[in-house]
């Protein structure tokens, strides 16, 4: 147990005193004495350490109150009013240690201080290891392009499509943020085509090389057969603009799912589902045409989990593709086999690919 009436009588000792010296030797005896057992503390403690420890804040200079910082920084049950009080400070040194890496700050505080503090504030929000997309969005809104980087470059960060929009649009000034952008698995592949569109060829030599090392012949076999596919079929002649419009209407009212386009497979609604995996994926029409109508059924997964589809939804899919030929339900179990080896990010990363190769070719 703490002794709450010595470490209030320390207190009020040290404020009478005057003495800045010995306000800021109380802070560190009583943070060295929270620290030492802070795990075994209860509730009913720690708010005496944060009554008495929120009373000196207020009264001890910026190094003492940065060295406070420092040490509640990582601890996930420092006293909250306190932490608060610190990262409310305008100085970044005192700031900065629990923005970037406290627990005790909710996204609330987060928010708010992101909406009302400097530049240097924001990098170390933008720096924390789980950051919720509200927040980003804040960052998004306020951020100069070193919080902008920061942000993108936190594989932790959670950005919404409205942010990732605004990113975009950033991006055209700033060929690095650019970069960045297109390295995020999360973005959405319609934004990072509109990145593609507008890069310079350099740029999209960089985006297609960055791929994880133990990723990339996983990659590059499946990009090459792909290709291979999709050139031996010719382009399709059929009408899209009908269905476009009416799965255009769905995709905008986000209500294209799962459930949906397995409606237009049972319905035989081919062109619908070609636009609507199509957008989903933001690729033209005639590539899952394409894929839809070649012997092998291995390429058509990758949009499928680009698009997060359930097994029973890419059974459906594959089994009443337009192909010449059907699979055997041995063939489709090996299928299922290979859907579900395929992870997402791989998926992602060869769409990509396509999109870059199909930019550059159109350029």
């Amino acid at each position: 147990m703490i002794a709450r009436d010595s470490l209030l009588s320390d207190l009020e000792a040290a404020i009478r005193t005057g003495s800045r010296e010995t306000r800021a030797a109380c802070l560190r005896k009583i943070t060295n004495l929270f620290l030492s057992t802070a795990d075994q503390f209860n509730d009913e403690q720690i708010n005496v350490f944060d009554t008495v420890l929120g009373s000196l804040v207020e009264r001890v200079e910026t190094r003492a109150l940065a060295e406070l910082s420092n040490s509640l920084a990582p601890i996930p049950n420092a006293p909250a009013d306190t932490v608060k009080r610190l990262a409310h400070h305008n100085e970044i040194a005192v700031a900065g240690p629990v923005l970037s890496r406290s627990p005790q700050l909710q996204s609330d505080d987060l928010i708010e201080i992101a909406t009302l503090k400097s530049q240097a504030h924001l990098r170390a929000i933008a720096g924390r290891e789980a950051l919720e997309s509200s927040v980003s969005d804040i960052l998004v809104q306020r951020g100069d392009h070193e919080v902008l980087r920061a942000l993108v470059q936190n594989p932790g960060a959670d950005i919404s499509e409205t942010g990732f929009t605004a990113l975009v649009d950033h991006a055209d000034e700033d060929e690095t943020l650019a970069e960045m952008l297109g390295s995020r698995i999360d973005i959405p592949l319609r934004l990072f085509r509109q990145i593609l569109s507008r890069a310079a060829e350099g740029l999209r030599d960089k985006l297609i090389a960055i791929v994880p090392p133990d990723a990339q012949a996983e990659i590059q076999t499946m990009q090459a057969k792909l290709l291979k596919e999709i050139k031996a079929k010719p382009v399709s002649e059929r009408d899209y603009s009908t269905a476009h419009r009416r799965v255009m209407f769905m995709h905008q009212k986000n209500e294209l799912n799962a459930e949906i386009v397995l409606g237009f497979v049972r319905a035989n609604k081919h062109e619908e589902l070609v636009v609507a995996l199509a957008l989903i994926c933001s690729v033209p029409f005639e590539l899952i045409d394409r894929l839809l109508h070649v012997d092998r059924s291995d390429s058509l997964l990758i949009p499928c989990k680009v698009a997060g589809f359930d097994w029973a939804t890419v059974r459906n899919i594959v089994k009443n593709r337009p192909a010449s030929r059907r699979l055997t339900e041995k063939e489709l179990e090996q299928v299922a086999a290979d859907y579900k080896k395929l992870s997402r990010d791989t998926a992602f990363r060869i769409i990509k690919f396509w999109q870059v190769r199909h930019v550059a070719k159109a350029s």
